[in-house]
């Protein structure tokens, strides 16, 4: 099990990203959060085993159809224990 922090700046606010992130975060089974920034950007706590968080950073460099991705930074953290994957605001 692993806990990976991801900002993503870009187009990526408005075109449902945070939605979409809920849904690969369901099909790979990782736990966490999402939600806007105010500097427009999308943050993301995100907690699983390693392949499957592998994936799902692998994903958040592309994002949903309309996402316009320009940079992407992870940070490793502590394990916090979610529950579930929610969407935030």
């Amino acid at each position: 099990m692993k806990h990976t922090s991801i900002k993503i700046s870009g187009k990526v606010q408005g075109v449902y990203f945070r939605a979409s992130t809920k849904n690969m975060a369901e099909k790979w089974d990782i736990k966490g959060f999402v939600r806007n920034e105010r500097d427009e950007s999308v943050y993301i706590e995100a907690e699983g085993e390693d392949e499957n968080l592998k994936q799902f950073v692998a994903w958040c460099y592309h994002g949903p159809l309309h996402a316009e991705v320009q940079h992407v930074d992870l940070k490793e953290g502590i394990i916090q224990g979610f529950a579930r994957f929610e969407v935030k605001r």
